[in-house]
């Protein structure tokens, strides 16, 4: 089969899919979705960029077409749970973009936002529901919306799904549910415990794989830059600067360093927003569009969004630190090379991620290359750095050092704080006092001694450290 008609898609999904520019199905979407039609369960392998979304939503849509029923209020024909509201919200687009010309009422139900047009929304009843688990728990137990005549139901990302903690919510979830219904679980990998859900969830199904989560896709050009001395901040700024650099996703572990990253770009001249579990849905909502329409020209995200982003053209994704789990790897380079396009991926690694490097490379079964090692001495330009500002600092310090001390020296602020490295631990001790009232090196800002100097704590106050290479 070669296209949607003799999948036996409906016309009036046909004429929406068109109008998207879809032509040919992709391998998941020819092989799921005749199974689909026939109301088979279905048990589906497949990470994000795979056409899975599709292969769900037409026959689901298809079948109403079919049906042209109408919900009954406070309830739901069709549920489709999701662990993020980013992808939440990318699930809801497409239902609405192959069901334009039909009609369909597709409501989104996620934390973060109000109830009021939610519960508006549900009281009059829809014909698909998409939601995250937490935020649908909660409208069950208050009775807004109720299950029992759902005749479809999809679980995607389960395996996400696990990873948040939504098992539990899950689990009371589908208890509402009808027993005869047709079930789809959609994973990206398939551990014991999501192995023994889908067990419970489905009932003789069909079962689909497409690109196995151990590959990563063969359009995406990996690199690694090994990186020495704090040098991160300043080549992450040079590498955007760069006019090839169009649109890029810059991933970072925590949500604060989310923020610093973002701070750092703005104050370097590059547009840039940020999106993590910390903003609200209306500010991750206005990230994302932001992106979408070019005002941005780079994204800053922690792992939430690697599975619910799918934005075109996405030129680069720049890993600013490597993922601790080595499966996110595969998803955060899959927001680039969709829909057919090549694209690159740029990690950067210090030594102390070397660990999470190899296990990288030894779950996808690729040796990425290192394109070359950068080493940047503290007073070499480096970009804005928020921490480092805050304590009057020069830039290109680390937080916790002043007049050339390294991190770990004794302490970064007269009145006796501690800086805090990334990694959430002090780089030094406290700033303290000599007897008679002196005050240790670090006190203040340009504290004792000039540069290449010495001071009265006994330590050198300025020499560089390492040398500067340029990207080639």
């Amino acid at each position: 089969m070669t296209d949607f008609a003799a999948l036996g898609v409906a016309e009036t999904i046909l004429r929406a899919l068109s109008k998207e520019g879809y032509e040919k199905p992709t391998p998941i979407q020819a092989q799921a979705i005749p199974d689909l039609m026939k109301g088979r369960d279905l048990l589906g392998i497949a990470q994000t960029g795979t056409g899975k979304t599709a292969a769900f939503a037409l026959p689901i849509l298809t079948r109403f077409a079919a049906e042209r029923k109408v919900a009954e209020p406070r309830h739901a024909r069709a549920l489709v749970m999701a662990p993020t509201r980013e992808l939440a919200a990318q699930i809801s687009e497409s239902f609405r973009a192959y069901g334009r010309f039909m009609g369909v009422q597709v409501a989104t139900v996620v934390g973060g936002v109000s109830y009021g047009g939610q519960l508006k929304a549900l009281q009059r009843g829809v014909d698909v529901l998409v939601a995250t688990p937490g935020r649908l728990l909660d409208h069950l137990e208050a009775g807004n919306v109720r299950l029992d005549k759902t005749d479809i139901v999809v679980l995607d990302e389960a395996d996400h799904m696990f990873d948040l903690g939504f098992i539990v919510p899950i689990r009371k979830i589908l208890a509402k549910l009808p027993k005869k219904r047709q079930s789809l679980f959609f994973s990206a990998t398939m551990p014991r415990e999501i192995a023994s859900l889908a067990g419970e969830f489905l009932n003789n199904p069909v079962e689909v794989s497409v690109t196995p989560v151990s590959t990563t896709a063969e359009r995406v050009r990996q690199e690694v830059i090994m990186v020495d001395g704090g040098a991160k901040q300043t080549i992450l700024v040079e590498l955007l600067k760069r006019e090839e650099f169009q649109r890029t996703i810059v991933f970072t572990r925590t949500k604060r360093g989310a923020d610093r990253v973002c701070k750092t770009l703005d104050h370097s001249g590059i547009s840039a927003a940020a999106i993590h579990g910390n903003k609200s849905q209306g500010q991750r909502q206005r990230a994302l569009e932001d992106f979408k329409l070019g005002k941005a020209r780079v994204l800053v995200a922690t792992d939430i969004a690697a599975r619910g982003i799918d934005v075109s053209g996405v030129s680069h994704v720049v890993n600013f630190e490597l993922p601790e789990v080595p499966e996110n790897y595969v998803h955060r380079i899959g927001r680039t090379a969709r829909a057919g396009k090549e694209g690159v991926a740029v990690s950067l690694c210090e030594n102390d991620e070397r660990g999470m490097l190899r296990a990288i490379e030894k779950l996808t079964r690729n040796t990425i290359t290192a394109i070359e090692r950068r080493a940047v001495p503290p007073a070499a330009g480096a970009p804005y750095d928020e921490r480092v500002a805050k304590r009057g600092g020069r830039p290109g310090q680390r937080p916790g050092q002043h007049n050339g001390q390294r991190p770990g020296g004794r302490g970064p602020q007269s009145h006796g704080e501690k800086a805090t490295a990334p990694s959430g631990k002090p780089y030094g001790k406290p700033a303290g006092h000599k007897p008679g009232g002196q005050r240790f090196a670090g006190g203040r800002p340009g504290g004792f001694g000039k540069p290449g100097g010495s001071n009265r704590s006994g330590r050198g106050s300025g020499g560089d450290r390492g040398g500067v290479t340029s990207i080639n």
